[in-house]
């Protein structure tokens, strides 16, 4: 019987299983399936990581190595290349690995597995299966840690960071990215990663255009472009052809949330994560879960900040640290695609809610709303989708807020 078992070596499970031994637990195991842990980090060798959490800037390996050291010098328990197959409602967790099939019993779980990218039947793109179409995480791992370069003339579809970072990344290795294109108005990248990444190299950004056929028989030779209207329709007329050997898509990341339904955790619609209360425990009790798993994150950072406090809730649970129970359930409005948490259970000293708007908002304010009462206004210059937003609720306010809390944008 270990005290919690953490799924998932990425950042967030290492984040998480670090703070949980801090806070004094001692049986503590980690598992991963990969042959190394770090997670997506190492082969993220770009630089940018850091600056929130360690104050200075730093590649995704060099971050990675940070948190490895510390999870190494704690002496904490990890099994590598085992795959975790089901997790129960009563906490037992079913391993693959050399050894064999095993079942393993725990007081508390923290989810950490990340998440995966979109693929090119998430958006039934017509035209045939030629080579050359991957997805940009694909390309990243196939570059930076295989050593292979993927293509010479590529087209990249979707304004994810991915994306963004993989049209600088396959420019600096010599090849010429023709355009990013994008289907909604805006990019659903970070601003820097825009000005950093495309503007810095004049990369063409295509807002509001998408793939609407793919040419080439054995290998990708093409992508014929069109624009869209308001309401996404291809606007006749608007197509255009461009000769490319490579695609890569950068069209969204979903949480890897398969253990969490076998476990009968319920998710959120939007965020395809599970729904966490301000503890980052999710429906099922005793089970935690932090990082991508829960909604996709901008920055690493945000994801150990994050998974830093499943860990020490984690921790409280098993010491039975209890708190004033005040249930208040959070609701995302006008302006709002979802929040994390999704609701409340405790008055703490100070909650943060995270949020993400639907769209470009300029000198608007977040009304936050207790009922029907204003609770609090917080006025903002610039709000976009692809920027986590996020509020700090202090302990008087959320005891003057009855069963319900609304998050919205509205006119100043």
């Amino acid at each position: 019987m270990y005290d919690i078992i953490v799924i998932g070596g990425g950042p967030a499970g290492l984040a998480a299983a670090i703070e949980a031994k801090k806070q004094g637990i001692e049986k503590i195991l980690l598992l991963e399936r990969d042959e190394e842990l770090g997670g997506i980090l190492q082969q993220c060798i770009h630089n940018g990581f850091g600056l929130h959490v360690f104050k200075e800037e730093l590649t995704g390996p060099e971050y990675a190595q940070r948190f490895m050291n510390t999870f190494h010098d704690l002496n904490i328990a990890y099994a590598l290349n085992t795959m975790v197959m089901e997790i129960t409602p009563e906490k037992e967790v079913h391993i693959v690995n050399d050894q064999g099939y095993q079942i393993l019993k725990a007081k508390a779980i923290i989810l950490a597995m990340g998440c995966r990218e979109r693929t090119r039947g998430a958006i039934a793109i017509p035209g045939k299966r030629p080579s050359g179409i991957l997805t940009a995480g694909t390309a990243q791992r196939y570059l930076n840690i295989e050593g292979y370069m993927v293509g010479k003339e590529v087209m990249i579809l979707g304004s994810g960071d991915i994306g963004l970072i993989m049209a600088r990344r396959m420019t600096l290795e010599g090849a010429h990215v023709k355009g990013v294109c994008e289907l909604m108005p805006h990019s659903n990248g970070l601003t820097r990663n825009i000005v950093q990444c495309l503007d810095d190299f004049d990369i063409p950004l295509q807002l509001s255009t998408t793939i609407v056929d793919i040419l080439g028989e054995e290998r990708l030779t093409g992508v014929v472009t069109a624009q869209v209207d308001e309401h996404y329709n291809i606007i006749k007329g608007t197509e255009k052809e461009i000769s490319c050997d490579t695609l890569l898509l950068s069209i969204g990341l979903i949480p890897e949330n398969e253990l969490s339904k076998k476990a009968e955790i319920l998710l959120d619609s939007k965020t395809k994560g599970p729904i966490v209360n301000e503890q980052l425990q999710t429906s099922q009790e005793g089970i935690f879960a932090c990082g991508n798993v829960v909604h996709v994150h901008d920055l690493v950072d945000y994801v150990t900040e994050e998974a830093e406090n499943a860990g020490r809730a984690a921790a409280h649970y098993l010491k039975d640290i209890k708190k004033s129970k005040k249930p208040i359930e959070i609701k995302p409005e006008t302006g709002v695609v979802y929040t994390v948490p999704q609701h409340l259970d405790y008055i703490s000293d100070q909650v943060k809610i995270l949020f993400r708007v639907n769209s470009v908002f300029k000198h608007h304010q977040i009304v936050i709303k207790s009922d029907d009462q204003i609770l609090k206004t917080i006025k903002k210059n610039h709000m976009a989708p692809g920027e986590m937003m996020h509020i700090y609720l202090k302990r008087e306010e959320l005891e003057a807020c009855e069963s319900k809390l609304s998050i919205s944008i509205g006119e100043l």
